[in-house]
């Protein structure tokens, strides 16, 4: 099909990859190979494969994490699908700076609050899908041909009808994070834990003073300016690379030193001498 061009639409030529498909089956390489065959001339950058197997949470932070770093006119491809098959819709968002293409299962949804939201579209554009289209491989024929159509050129709202009421995903300080009061004190929560164990929360770590961070029984006098700010081995919180409260190790894991993960509640407090 012939691309239906947007003047508003302006492809980078860029898209993103990220899946819980994992590097040793084909899939991954599969779905680049269909992006490639409807657009040959995208450029195609894989964020991760390795999102926790059907961890839809864990998928909407880690592409929420990298998305503000790439050009205006990024496609961004996202498949994280535990219901695929069943009746849950396959939408495309239209945000002031990017698209995004995935399933409606919330796992889109931190991205586009962070690149404003202009329009979610529903995709019913079945002349753009592999044929015939698996009840169990969307991202192969679904998601993927629709990122090459819009890399291409192809304009999103040629993609489908409006969607006005997306799934929404459920987890606290997805869209943004918990800021400290004035007295310096906030509860938050730790949201992922990458693979050097360190732990992320949803507390913004901007402006913060003298304080203490009490996570998993541990109490940390924080926040340090590098993991090397203490003893190798010990616990450490400082601001991470997503901006928030991190909990970390110096040269271990501090989920594995703390016995906790996702979940496990971080309480900050003002130091008082």
């Amino acid at each position: 099909m012939t691309p239906v061009r947007s003047a508003e639409w302006r492809p980078s030529g860029i898209v993103t990859l990220l899946s819980d498909f994992g590097s040793s089956d084909a899939y991954a390489g599969i779905m680049r190979g269909v992006v490639l065959s409807v657009a040959p001339q995208a450029r195609l950058v894989d964020l991760t494969h390795e999102v926790p197997p059907q961890s839809v949470v864990a998928g909407a932070l880690l592409l929420r994490s990298a998305v503000d770093y790439f050009p205006d006119g990024t496609v961004h491809l996202a498949v994280v699908d535990p219901g695929v098959g069943s009746d849950r819709a396959p939408i495309v968002a239209i945000t002031e700076r990017a698209v995004l293409v995935g399933p409606d299962n919330g796992l889109l949804q931190p991205s586009w609050e962070l690149l404003g939201l202009r329009e979610i579209r529903r995709i019913t554009a079945e002349d753009l899908f592999l044929k015939p289209v698996s009840r169990t491989f969307h991202g192969r024929d679904i998601f993927a041909p629709i990122a090459g159509h819009l890399a291409n050129g192809g304009a999103p709202a040629s993609v489908g009808p409006r969607l006005e009421n997306p799934r929404a995903l459920s987890v606290p300080g997805f869209a943004g994070v918990v800021s400290a009061d004035q007295r310096g004190e906030a509860v938050g929560s730790v949201l992922y834990v990458d693979r050097f164990g360190n732990l992320i929360s949803n507390i913004a770590a901007a402006g913060l003073g003298d304080v203490w961070v009490d996570v998993a029984g541990r109490r940390v006098a924080g926040l340090s300016a590098s993991y090397s700010d203490v003893p190798s081995g010990e616990i450490v919180a400082l601001e991470g690379s997503w901006g928030t409260v991190e909990i970390a190790s110096n040269g271990g894991s501090a989920a594995l030193a703390l016995g906790c993960g996702v979940g496990a509640a971080l309480t900050l407090s003002r130091r008082s001498g």
